[in-house]
This record gives structure tokens, sequence and C-alpha cells, in this order.
């Protein structure tokens, strides 16, 4: 997946507008122009595409923990070199932020209908190197997202009182 269509897929699932992931860049150190984030909004074949970096997407991901977070008391002021970002970085960036636990993971998989063992999702957040490290696929990147946006996107629609009926 790219960074972009990774972007794409959390705003929507999360109903973020433009200006707040301009917040949220600010949040993870990243200065962006409104007129940016439509460009990086865009599909690849759309006039005025930008295609986004690692850096934006780590600032959003970093931006997005310390909104729903705050920020890390102990973390040091100098800012680290951006590694490159892969799905695992994604996963577990978005676990941090939304304060998912096994379980809540596990629930999101299963409303997108996919299916890991714990043993096997455990694997996905070790340390790169560990001997029991998996890579996260593109497919499941996807289908954890799609969970992300049944469960908090369709949840904001299902969760609206009904209007009660007029006789």
């Amino acid at each position: 997946m790219t960074n972009n269509d990774i972007l794409r897929r959390i705003r929507y699932a999360l109903d973020i507008h433009e200006a707040t992931i301009v917040d949220i860049c600010r949040l993870g150190g990243l200065e962006l122009e409104r007129s940016s984030v439509t460009s990086l909004l865009k599909k690849e074949e759309e006039e005025g595409f930008s295609a986004c970096s690692d850096l934006v997407i780590s600032s959003f991901l970093d931006g997005l923990i310390i909104k729903n977070r705050g920020h890390k008391d102990n973390k040091p002021a100098a800012e680290e070199p951006v590694a490159p970002i892969t799905n695992n970085i994604v996963l577990k960036k978005l676990r941090i932020a939304l304060e998912l636990k096994e379980d809540g993971l596990l629930e999101i998989l299963e409303l997108a209908h996919a299916s890991i063992t714990k043993a096997k999702l455990s694997a996905l957040f070790r340390k790169e190197g560990h001997k029991n490290y998996k890579e996260c696929g593109n497919q499941f990147l996807r289908s954890f997202l799609k969970g992300l946006t049944i469960r908090y996107r369709d949840q904001k629609s299902t969760s609206r009182p009904e209007r009660p009926e007029h006789s």
C-alpha cells in the first residue's frame, strides 16, 4: 500500500477532515498547508496528486498518537530521523493512537472478516530481526483499516438516536 492510500483510508475510517490532518501533522512536528493535504488525498490519476512521503505519514501517525493520548513526558527534544514506514509501523502506531489491546485488534479484524491467531498477531508487533517477527502484508493492513472503518465510522451512524415517528 502506498502512504497516500494509507492516509486516505485512515482519514475515512476515523472521519478526519483536512484541517484536522493539518493540526495532527503539526502535533507530529510537521507544518503542512491545507492545499498540500488536499493533493495528498487525491488518487494518482487525479490532477494535482502529490506523493505522501514517509516523513508526512510518520508525522501524521505520531500526531494522532499525541492528539489521542497526549505528549510523552520523557520524549527527547531532538528529532529522530524518520525510518522507512512499513505496514508493521503503521499498525503499531495506530494501535498506540487508538489505545487498542489485543482483543480490540482481533475484534476489528473480525469485523473485516479477517482472522489471525494471537501468536501471529503478536509477531506483527515484534522488533524487526526478532526470530518471531512477521512482516505485515498489504492485504492484512487493508483488512485492518476496513475493520477500523466499520468500527469507528459505521458505529457513528448507528449510534445516532432514531427520530420518533409522528402519528
